[in-house]
């Protein structure tokens, strides 16, 4: 078995109105776009988690002229490895819009929080493993088993909850939970102290692969097929000052990320050469974000029918109150910039 380095911290739906993009991207290759601009081109300060592998299609949109394309200037705001980071950032106004799991956008939403969602970015990037001589093989076998995952409360747990309790078991009782230093999950699974472990990619990736676990669920297949996993939300006053400029980012989002879909190697090969992320090479990286699902982008309706769904799974795991009602809730912090 090929050992990976240790490393640390650090079905489709297509726009109409951005019809041909993906043909105009057939040259992206190396080159920067320098398109014609008829006004200027408004800023947008976009938070992202740059460690997270899965984000970097927006480093590559910046990076390559995606989104100059779209006649908008847009500078990435690195806001770390945490959703709660995010949330900071666009309360705080240093970012004004940013892409988020939507397990971490909720809660905030139903709170308050002044940021309206507006695009999807892709499906998929949890997993829940299990060692290959535990004997687990599906949901229902955890119960009584514990589960490492980096933090109580965090995505991957609030995931699998929803996992569990769709399979019939009780994701308070059935299940322990322990809370291991993010950089420690595999190893905590590998040594046996716990039956399970649940993490994001690319690190639950790497895991699987270093210590040649078994993947039980991931929030791709299963109960989550179709679902998407990360979305960008808009700070409440930049939306209404530019309605527009975040219309374009929407469709340079889309084109972005299917670009990636067709081409993850590109993808890759910027990601690794650009913030040289410990303990993964190149081919790694292809390889997971070949895994990720960059078709599934909905916007309109469909992101609307997407946050309803995320809203019933997160009341049944009771993250959102009782008396949340998911459609009003979807429809109150979306906003469908194609109207």
């Amino acid at each position: 078995m090929s050992r990976l380095p240790a490393f640390s911290r650090r079905k489709a739906l297509k726009l109409a109105g951005a019809a041909g993009a993906l043909a105009s991207l057939s040259a992206v290759g190396g080159r920067i776009f320098s398109p014609a601009i008829a006004a200027p081109a408004p800023k947008i300060r976009l938070a992202w988690t740059e460690v997270a592998a899965c984000h970097s299609p927006l480093g590559f949109g910046v990076a390559k002229g995606i989104y100059a394309k779209h006649n908008l200037d847009v500078e990435l705001f690195y806001q770390g490895a945490s959703g709660q980071t995010l949330i900071q950032a666009l309360a705080t106004g240093k970012a004004d819009a940013g892409a988020g799991l939507i397990g971490d956008w909720l809660k905030p939403l139903e709170q308050g929080f002044d940021v309206k969602l507006f695009v999807g970015s892709h499906g998929g990037c949890q997993r829940l493993l299990a060692r290959k001589d535990s004997g687990i093989k599906t949901l229902a076998d955890a119960k009584g088993k514990t589960i490492a995952t980096y933090g109580i409360g965090a995505p991957p747990q609030v995931a699998f909850q929803v996992s569990f309790a769709k399979a019939g078991l009780d994701p308070e009782t059935d299940v322990t939970w322990k809370a291991v230093p993010f950089e420690l999950v595999g190893e905590t699974l590998n040594r046996g102290d716990v039956e399970l472990a649940a993490h994001l990619d690319p690190w639950a990736w790497a895991i699987e692969k270093q210590f040649d676990f078994v993947k039980i669920a991931d929030t791709q297949t299963g109960f989550y097929e179709g679902h998407t996993c990360c979305v960008l939300g808009a700070n409440g006053p930049f939306l209404e000052a530019n309605k527009d400029g975040l219309r374009r980012l929407a469709e340079a989002n889309i084109e972005i990320h299917e670009y990636t879909a067709n081409h993850p190697d590109e993808v890759a090969q910027w990601y690794f050469d650009t913030l040289k992320p410990a303990g993964l090479t190149a081919a790694q990286l292809t390889e997971i974000l070949g895994t990720l699902v960059y078709h599934n982008h909905p916007i309109g309706q469909p992101l609307v029918d997407q946050i309803r769904l995320a809203a019933e799974d997160l009341k049944l795991v009771k993250v959102l109150d009782s008396t949340t009602d998911p459609k009003e809730f979807a429809e109150r912090v979306t906003i469908n910039l194609l109207a």
